[in-house]
């Protein structure tokens, strides 16, 4: 867990391979910060009961997991708890939220009077902060958080079928999680969190929970739940416990043993600053030593953190070793310089500011070509999955084309076509997913610093599981033996993703050209548009807003990315002068910045880039506009449609932008 013991001897232990003097990199070293981290108190655990007017205590949810093996003995487990919510003690008649979404709050409290009740919603809909932060509005003073079987086992729940059986969760599973939004150090924003910076106080802090959040087991949500009075619940609502779901009187049913009785929470979760460091490692270009390349992954985990992050890890290394080695040994150095990194707080989403706007890396970003992010290397063993700006989709495709998938004689390519696809203008090809929202270490690159960047994993068979991610995600199941038994047995999948991010890794930082490809990148944005004009044309066009230069800008771009790959494909660079090529990597490198817009999003922390950044809306296209349409439609006001029309015109500039940074010269 992040800035414990373990974690320092972590860092030593990479920094020891990094240094090692036969297959280390050219330098290692670390990079120390100071991180405001929440933390369960040992001494005095979280409790939840429900307890009767006479204060006697007639239940009590688990403070720890089952111990099915001595790992989930071993005193360093942590409690499950919600990564900064307040401490608290309060109580209340049970409420059940589903997933704890606005749209659910506002159904209960039709017919509810949410005021002091306490909310027990499931994982998934919403992201784990905003289902309390949710709450708070409707006046809930506490939140439950718990995993629904039907979204993580496919329906099963018996301790016969789960864990240590079978890869699904166990009943007293607790996943835990960071109840914030904002990624970076809560306390200085836009700021790396060093030892003597400025720190805003800590009742400046938005999105986090303003009341106490906790996660608890299945087991125990079925106990409250399945005695709940009041309408039954929503079919959509119901999941996988052994009864029918219901909303709550609020309270429990007249005949059942906890009636009358108010659930309590008292949660002793306390926050502090904490040291905590990222790794740093450097294999030197031998042409353009200016040039990065940056290969990473977390450090951290919940737990034991087999799967998450320690796959991601492992194969960081075995990739380094391997290319250390050969440095180290005079048979290979590239072209560019590759940085790697090992992140220090990622759980509790520092993946922001904490690391990447320190001085020094304001300086990489300028000079970064891109950002490979191994996070989870192995979900489980079907197919290699990835998600990535548009521009890195050929490269994708070219690495896992010279990669055998885990056991077979088929590409990982041609493998990934068979589970994960879609209809291009190329025909059937592999889906990459696009890097919307926060998610993982790549969010700053990203969204923040319009790095161009992937994230890669190998994923289960979706067709054959409801489950949102892997069962033991934040647990302390999450082992060696879970992930040898269930999730990759033989380390097969491993191979495959070291093989295949390898692959990209070497390209990148070898090829003479970029290997990126501006016309991928063109055909998302007429994906985009696409949906945008099915969605929103007439909409707009009956407030006398029109989206023809939206459609110009998005044609430009096609045009100008048609030129330029015309332009790549009709010149022999290699006999023609260095500037060239290096003219054209700098448009290949530069394309992402091209569309941040610093002041787009002023109430979204750390989103500049117009074309990626977080979306409420469900609709899959440019997320401003998007979102401003869909609120301008709930409210009908003139300003909510202005707001439209100004990011209508924001991601129209943003894509002309972009379309002449392609071009020639002016």
């Amino acid at each position: 867990m992040a800035t414990t013991p373990g974690d320092e001897a972590t860092v030593e232990f990479m920094l020891k391979r990094w240094k090692d003097p036969k297959t280390g990199l050219d330098n290692a070293w670390r990079e120390d910060y100071k991180v405001y981290l929440s933390f369960p108190d040992k001494t005095n655990p979280n409790k939840v009961s429900v307890v009767d007017p006479e204060n006697r205590v007639l239940f009590a949810a688990r403070e720890r997991e089952k111990a099915y093996k001595p790992e989930q003995d071993d005193p360093e487990v942590v409690q499950p708890f919600a990564a900064y919510s307040p401490a608290g003690n309060v109580k209340g008649e049970l409420v059940y939220a589903n997933q704890g979404k606005m749209s659910d709050f506002e159904l209960l409290n039709r017919t509810l009077d949410l005021r002091g009740t306490i909310a027990i919603t499931r994982y998934g809909g919403e992201g784990r902060s905003k289902k309390a932060i949710n709450a708070a509005k409707f006046g809930v003073v506490g939140v439950l958080v718990y995993t629904d079987p039907y979204d993580i086992n496919d329906g099963l729940v018996s301790e016969s079928e789960t864990y240590p059986h079978s890869w699904y969760l166990p009943p007293s599973g607790v996943e835990r999680g960071s109840y914030n939004i904002d990624f970076g150090d809560l306390l200085t924003p836009y700021l790396a969190a060093k030892d003597d910076v400025y720190r805003r106080p800590k009742e400046d802090i938005t999105g986090i929970p303003p009341i106490p959040a906790q996660p608890i087991g299945f087991d125990d949500a079925e106990r409250l739940i399945c005695e709940l009075d009041g309408d039954d619940a929503p079919t959509e609502w119901q999941g996988s416990l052994n009864c029918t779901y219901k909303l709550g009187g609020p309270g429990f049913k007249p005949t059942s043993p906890l009636n009358n009785s108010n659930v309590h929470m008292d949660i002793y979760n306390t926050e502090r600053l904490e040291n905590s460091a990222n790794v740093m490692g450097i294999i030197r270009g031998s042409v353009e030593p200016d040039r990065y390349v940056i290969y990473g992954n977390h450090r951290d985990s919940w737990v034991h953190g087999a799967i998450d992050p320690s796959s991601g890890t492992a194969v960081m290394l075995e990739i380094t070793r391997v290319l250390g080695k050969m440095v180290k040994e005079g048979r290979w150095r590239p072209r560019r310089s590759i940085i790697f990194g090992s992140w220090g707080a990622e759980e509790f989403g520092l993946i922001g500011s904490a690391e990447y706007t320190e001085e020094y890396f304001s300086k990489l970003s300028e000079r970064t070509v891109a950002y490979i992010n191994v996070d989870i290397s192995v979900f489980a063993n079907a197919t290699l999955r990835a998600s990535a700006s548009p521009a890195a989709q050929s490269v994708l495709f070219t690495a896992s084309k010279q990669v055998n998938a885990p056991g077979t004689t088929t590409s990982v390519y041609e493998n990934w076509i068979k589970y994960f696809n879609r209809t291009s203008p190329n025909g059937i090809i592999p889906n990459v997913g696009f890097l919307t929202g926060a998610g993982s270490d790549y969010a700053a690159f990203m969204h923040y610093l319009g790095i161009t960047s992937m994230d890669i994993s190998y994923y289960y068979d979706r067709s054959k599981t409801r489950a949102r991610i892997y069962p033991a995600y934040h647990t302390a199941y999450d082992t060696f033996d879970y992930a040898s038994t269930f999730i990759d047995p033989g380390f097969t999948s491993h191979q495959a993703v070291a093989r295949t991010a390898g692959n990209v890794l070497v390209r990148l930082a070898d090829s003479l050209l970029l290997p990126f490809n501006c016309s991928d990148y063109a055909e998302s944005l007429e994906r985009y548009l696409s949906q945008a004009v099915t969605s929103y044309e007439e909409k707009l066009a009956n407030k006398r807003i029109s989206m023809e230069s939206l459609k110009k800008a998005v044609q430009l771009f096609r045009d100008t990315a048609t030129k330029l790959d015309r332009l790549i494909g009709d010149s022999d660079l290699a006999k023609e002068t260095p500037l060239k090529t290096r003219r054209i990597n700098d448009q290949l490198m530069l394309l992402d910045r091209a569309f941040l817009d610093p002041l787009a999003f002023p109430e979204q922390y750390g989103f500049r880039h117009v074309i990626w950044a977080s979306r409420s809306s469900s609709v899959p296209t440019f997320p401003g506009l998007a979102d401003a349409v869909e609120k301008a439609e709930s409210t009908d006001l003139k300003e909510d449609w202005d707001q439209a029309h100004k990011h209508l015109s924001i991601v129209t500039q943003a894509i002309a932008g972009a379309a002449h940074t392609l071009d020639d010269v002016i």
